[in-house]
């Protein structure tokens, strides 16, 4: 019987595809039972980029695939609530090295609340995260100060943000540079061309790629499943479905204005700690948010975070 390591790229349902990275020869696995019980709240004790330990007996193959018996401590991982409502979790992805956040002014339009989930999720589990903002082939003059307001509103709380377009290429190499040598999500809602991005980084891969609904211009779900590919450049990327409800995981309200880089700043000048930067007087972000240091924006995101887990915790 053989014993190893390695790394999951795929999950569907119960089934999985690994690998033992850098090499890229990949065999069936499935679940050992125990491992299942052991997830706690998350529907998917094991996810793609954990590094499992696994036996095998034989030629591996569909009929006779390895079986994973335990998962190595993980780096980091992010994670996510369907609901507030749901206290089951889902493991996105583990052991990333860097978060894509894909999205768009239009075609659909961005949602800041969505996007704030999604980067305090990622300040919360200590994974670097970079804002796409894809498709900017399609904007006119219109959008030139949306997106500079845009910019601002994030590049202020730290945050890098990359104009690209998968259509013409613009942004792609510098990407594709920064996944090289690297474990990389691509992560967003559905419809924003997260798909289409990573077949712009290497035309060999061929991820489902969707259309937009007219009626809402909200793109239709078109990834079914995580899966790791390789880029020929170098470097890992990890697709994930598009995501529609995005609840917090294993925060305490206390805790939310902590993963909030900007608010964190300032709050070493509120008067009172903790604070929570709604009511107290001589609170030093909500005189940040008055003077235009921390955008409104960010700061209603924070509150409409509050409001949600105060009632998800009655």
């Amino acid at each position: 019987m053989k014993k190893s390591e390695a790394v999951v790229v795929k999950h569907t349902g119960s089934h999985y595809l690994l690998t033992e990275l850098p090499e890229w020869n990949l065999f069936p696995a499935v679940l050992r039972g125990k491992i299942r019980l052991k997830g706690g709240n998350a529907t998917n004790p094991v996810a793609v980029g954990d590094k499992v330990q696994y036996e095998s007996e034989g030629m591996v193959s569909e009929q006779n695939p390895a079986v994973i018996t335990g998962i190595a401590p993980r780096r980091n991982y992010i994670i996510r609530k369907s609901t507030n409502l749901s206290r089951q979790a889902h493991i996105i992805a583990a052991n990333v090295d860097r978060a894509f956040l894909v999205v768009t002014l239009d075609f659909p339009e961005v949602k800041l609340p969505f996007l704030d989930r999604l980067l305090v999720t990622c300040e919360v589990y200590n994974i670097p995260a970079t804002i796409v903002l894809n498709k900017c082939d399609l904007y006119t003059e219109y959008h030139q100060e949306r997106i500079e307001v845009f910019r601002k509103i994030y590049g202020d709380a730290g945050y890098p943000v990359m104009e690209v377009s998968a259509k013409t290429g613009k942004g792609v190499d510098l990407i594709r540079e920064q996944c090289r040598d690297r474990i990389s999500l691509f992560s967003g809602v559905s419809g924003v061309g997260k798909s289409s991005l990573i077949r712009s980084l290497d035309p060999s891969l061929d991820p489902k790629v969707g259309e937009i609904s007219d009626a809402h211009l909200q793109g239709r779900h078109t990834t079914t499943f995580y899966e790791m590919y390789r880029l020929e450049s170098g470097g890992f990327i990890i697709d994930t479905p598009g995501i529609r409800g995005f609840g917090l995981v294993d925060l305490e309200k206390e805790e939310i204005p902590l993963y909030f880089p900007e608010m964190l700043k300032a709050s070493e000048n509120c008067r009172f700690t903790p604070c929570t930067h709604t009511h107290e007087p001589g609170c030093a972000v909500k005189e940040a948010v008055e003077n235009g240091t921390i955008s409104y924006e960010r700061y209603t995101s924070y509150l409409g975070m509050l409001d949600e887990e105060t009632k998800y915790r009655k």
